[in-house]
Parts: C-alpha cells; sequence; structure tokens
C-alpha cells in the first residue's frame, strides 16, 4: 500500500518551481526527516497553505462522484467505490496524508475533488522517489525578487 503526503503550495513557489519540483521534492523530504530544524522549518511555513479542514471535508462531499461514498470521523476520511478501490486520508494543518493500494485508486476517488479544490497541490510518495503535481501551472509568472528554497 502507497502513502503519499500532499502539500498546499503557495501560488507564487508553485509557478517558481512548477519545472523545478526536484528541488521541491528535496526540500520536502528534507523537512520530513528534520522537522525540528528551525530553517527547514521556517521554510516550510512560509512557501505552503494551511488546510481548512471544514472547507476541504465540504468540498469533497458535495463531488458528485464521491457523495454517498465518504466516510468521516474527524480529520480522517475514507473513500470507497463500488469497484472496491478505497482510499484513507488524514487532513493536517500543513498537509493531507493519504494511503491507497494504487495511485490510480486516488486518481480516481481523490484526485478530481482536489483539483477543483486547489490547483497547486504538490504530491510525493514517502517510501520511493515519486512526486509531483496535481495539475500542471497554467501561465508562467516571473518572480524576480524574492527567496530562494533550501536546496
Amino acid at each position: 500500500m502507497g502513502n503519499y503526503s500532499i502539500y498546499w503550495v503557495k501560488e507564487e513557489f508553485a509557478y517558481r518551481y512548477f519545472h523545478k519540483s526536484g528541488i521541491l521534492y528535496r526540500f520536502l523530504k528534507e523537512y520530513q526527516n528534520n522537522p525540528e530544524r528551525t530553517d527547514l522549518k521556517n521554510q516550510f511555513k512560509f512557501i505552503t497553505n494551511t488546510f481548512s479542514t471544514s472547507a476541504l471535508i465540504t468540498h469533497i462531499k458535495n463531488n458528485e462522484k464521491n457523495r454517498r461514498n465518504v466516510t468521516i470521523d474527524g480529520n480522517y476520511l475514507e473513500m470507497r467505490n463500488e469497484d472496491t478501490q478505497a482510499i484513507s486520508l488524514h487532513i493536517h494543518e500543513k498537509q493531507i496524508n493519504f494511503r491507497c493500494e494504487m495511485l490510480h485508486d486516488a486518481e480516481m476517488l481523490l484526485f478530481p475533488a482536489l483539483r477543483s479544490f486547489q490547483p497547486f497541490l504538490f504530491i510525493m510518495r514517502n517510501d520511493v522517489d515519486n512526486y509531483g503535481w496535481i495539475s500542471p501551472v497554467s501561465k508562467e509568472r516571473a518572480y524576480l525578487h524574492g527567496q530562494v528554497l533550501y536546496s
């Protein structure tokens, strides 16, 4: 079973690092491995948005495909369909953790709702170097001044 994390990256950094997702992945992996490091913690807080658990749960529940197949217990959700596909989610302040047998299950059950919720979501598998954006960033923006991520 695969374990994944989803991060809501602030728009500025999504545009800046869309084609440099390897740098973003290495940073997030380093933060996962060293959450006590103040420099990493501050950068992580700076580049990510906070998930509103209630807004996200409401959005997922109201998604047409998933309306009757969602079980909720606090910040924990379980999603199922008739084809025995299942996915479990834990919504935290700065990330969503989910588990599924195959990523295709998440593509069928979860990703359509997340794409309509927010396009700047970065997904990474926690046990394998597999990562990417949930949606393509549609336009380029030049941020000439600003801070650079740890790499």
